[in-house]
């Protein structure tokens, strides 16, 4: 678990309410140091509590709807799942390997955006900017 976070605090000022499911997902998102798809965080769950796959899709859709989570692509059908970014968690750029499909989050210095270059040039209203670096990990190098 994040030490920095209170889950509590963010459900409520997201206006939910803190529920021992919402809660444990937050925590188990949170507690990893890359993003999850659904069934990672539906298998860690059910370590220690039964609940249904329905339920952990509705409540991690519920997250991103309220910014506490964040949909990260990673290329394919596959959807991963981190904390969205807050004081705690600053916006960062993520590695897929197109070999192993692992996803990291990369250091937020290593490649920064400025979306006000953006908003001067672009029309519209930017809410979210994405980077995703594709390449081969270390692992599938070391295994060639």
């Amino acid at each position: 678990m994040c030490e920095q976070c209170d889950y509590g605090n963010l459900l409520e000022s997201a206006g939910l309410e803190a529920t021992a499911n919402r809660l444990l997902i937050m925590e188990v998102i949170g507690s990893n140091n890359y993003p999850l798809t659904a069934m990672e965080v539906l298998s860690t769950v059910e370590r220690t509590r039964a609940i249904n796959r329905v339920t952990v899709y509705r409540i991690l859709d519920l997250l991103v709807e309220r910014h506490l989570l964040e949909r990260i692509s990673a290329g394919g059908r596959a959807t991963y799942f981190g904390i969205a970014p807050n004081a705690n968690h600053p916006q960062h750029p993520h590695f897929y390997c197109t070999n192993c499909g692992l996803i990291n989050c990369l250091s937020p210095e290593s490649l920064t955006v400025h979306s006000e270059n953006f908003q001067k040039t672009f029309p519209g209203n930017i809410k979210r900017i994405e980077i995703r670096v594709e390449g081969i990990c270390n692992t599938c190098l070391k295994q060639k």
